[in-house]
């Protein structure tokens, strides 16, 4: 008989607090020597998120019970660790559901569904399991292996992706089990991803595992009756409902697939080679209690009187860097940014508002990091198109709604937004001058996404600046104005280079038609339209560069 203990045999890789190779670790040592760890090592960033949904996090609320409000989140943050009374109820949660951690278990495999079979009594390649791999239509681009080459998973392995098919499995058909009434002809129909695949998951980091696992715990919430992690309920069978989630532990720990590994014996140890996935619950909805995402609420008109504000989980759009949300991201209060007739709304990441009322607790400089991980899915979602993922440094000060940090970060966000645009807009005046159309929005790359590329290294620098700066208003101006003269040059050297490479004739220009209106298109007109709009939002600099003029070499203009 086969088995491996998520709880007593090593699997999990941490890097050591202070430096050193990785470790790879049982499930134990990690969470009981959690702040011994920085955090952990994954093969692709979404796996992260997974592991920590779907163990880490659900066996500390289990074990321990929530945080206990603002002040028992904050006693435990203070301790750097468990304290041994702690330790001692991990340990015995452990050991009384030692049977449930089992991956191989006869009767309760983890996170599994022990005799699952199809009608057919089919397995499957183990491929199926891993996002990147290829597998039926699943085919990542430069794919280094085919659907039949064999992919032998070592257990460590195979309990990563079998967390990760839970949370960010494809959508679509499915194989039927042999035993769900609800399958036709063997199969189910109408899918949805994973509960993850739905989000742009944001999940906030600190120095330690330990303080991630706290930075990941809403305090807000309470013990719901009746909600129970995945190992504390009867074993699932192939049957699957829709339902909603009882809690913050079921939403966890959302059986989103019903699934069976098969491993058996090779010259190289025990691998998992064959699987069998089928249908697992639909979640009828995302709770409003669901704290890794944040939300976008729609226009007034499209809301309903009887339903209110209909929220919708925000995704992370591929090709974006994660500063250029921070507008949704930074708002001081869950629904302050009310929607409008036409415009949608936001609301902030339960985590992220939690953030915001721990911000005179915690150290102004203290390094948190949002890390945004995503999946952008193909084809009525039966494929992975992207992997999404993106970190960035948070200044805790730029939190408070009247913080100067926070108002120089979306001033600086939006600057770099206007930048682009103004690029774009000499490109499109470029090319009617040469009598062609601008480049659409949708189809080839646009000189602006360039610049924003160009523009991103310096927007780290500052959101990292800004977290030192905290609330030193003449700190943040400085580091606002270092910003604005770095961005004029890098967006004049583009338009340079968007005039250098324009077509012959624009210097004399070109007459177009405007809905009965004539207007011309000329380099000239396009070039000063452009420094117009650069002068215009990038006030700082403009005002610099004007007294540095204004000024004599060796004069003081405060003479």
């Amino acid at each position: 008989m086969f088995t491996f203990s998520l709880v007593d045999d090593p699997w999990l890789v941490l890097r050591p607090r202070g430096g050193g190779p990785p470790r790879t670790c049982t499930g134990r040592d990690a969470l009981i020597n959690a702040v011994d760890f920085e955090g952990l090592v994954v093969g692709l960033p979404t796996q992260a998120p997974a592991l920590f949904r779907q163990f880490l996090l659900p066996i500390v609320w289990a074990a321990l019970g929530p945080p206990g409000g603002r002040t028992g989140w904050l006693t435990r943050f203070r301790a750097d660790g468990f304290t041994p009374e702690e330790k001692k109820s991990l340990n015995d949660h452990f050991d009384e559901q030692l049977d449930r951690f089992d991956l191989f278990h006869p009767q309760t495999p983890f996170a599994q569904v022990a005799g699952l079979r199809t009608s057919k009594d089919e397995t499957k390649g183990s491929a199926l399991l891993v996002a990147t791999a290829a597998t039926g239509n699943n085919v990542p681009l430069f794919a280094s292996r085919t659907e039949g080459d064999p992919l032998a998973l070592t257990p460590a392995e195979a309990a990563h992706w079998l967390l990760h098919t839970q949370c960010w499995d494809t959508a679509a058909i499915k194989t039927g089990a042999a035993d769900d009434s609800q399958a036709k002809a063997g199969k189910t129909t109408g899918n949805p991803t994973g509960p993850l695949g739905q989000l742009g998951v944001v999940m906030p980091t600190g120095r330690t595992l330990y303080e991630t696992l706290l930075l990941n715990m809403p305090y807000r919430t309470g013990v719901i009756p009746g909600d129970r992690a995945q190992w504390q309920c009867a074993p699932a069978g192939p049957a699957w409902t829709s339902r909603a989630a009882k809690g913050i532990l079921d939403l966890w720990t959302w059986q989103s697939r019903r699934i069976r590994l098969v491993p058996r014996d090779t010259d190289a140890g025990v691998r998992v080679t064959r699987v069998v996935i089928t249908a697992g619950d639909r979640l009828k909805e995302i709770p409003d209690f669901e704290p890794h995402t944040a939300w976008t609420i729609p226009p007034v008109g499209k809301q309903t009187r009887e339903q209110g504000p209909l929220r919708r989980a925000r995704r992370h759009q591929p090709g974006k860097a994660a500063w250029r949300g921070l507008d949704a991201l930074l708002e001081s209060e869950r629904m302050s940014a009310g929607a409008g007739k036409a415009s949608a709304g936001f609301a902030t990441s339960v985590l992220v508002s939690q953030l915001r009322d721990l911000d005179r607790d915690l150290p102004s400089d203290y390094p948190v990091q949002l890390e945004m991980t995503g999946i952008s899915y193909g084809t009525q979602s039966a494929v992975v198109d992207d992997v999404l993922f993106d970190a960035i440094p948070l200044p805790l000060a730029a939190l408070a709604s009247d913080s100067p940090a926070r108002d120089a970060l979306l001033e600086a966000c939006e600057q770099a937004e206007e930048l682009a645009r103004a690029i774009n807009h000499l490109s499109g005046d470029l090319r009617r001058a040469a009598g062609a159309d601008p480049i659409p929005w949708d189809k080839g790359q646009r000189p602006g996404e360039l610049l924003l590329h160009i523009l991103d290294p310096l927007v780290r620098r500052l959101l990292s600046g800004l977290r030192k700066a905290g609330d030193d208003r003449d700190l943040v101006e400085r580091g606002l104005l270092a910003w604005e003269q770095s961005a004029w040059r890098h967006a004049c050297d583009i338009a340079d280079r968007v005039v250098g490479t324009a077509a012959p004739g624009v210097f004399a220009g070109r007459v177009v038609d405007d809905n009965g209106r004539e207007r011309t298109y000329r380099l000239a007109t396009a070039d000063g339209n452009f420094r117009f709009q650069l002068r215009r939002t990038l006030g700082r600099a403009t005002e610099a560069a004007r007294r540095s003029v204004a000024t004599p070499e060796g004069e003081d203009d405060d003479a």
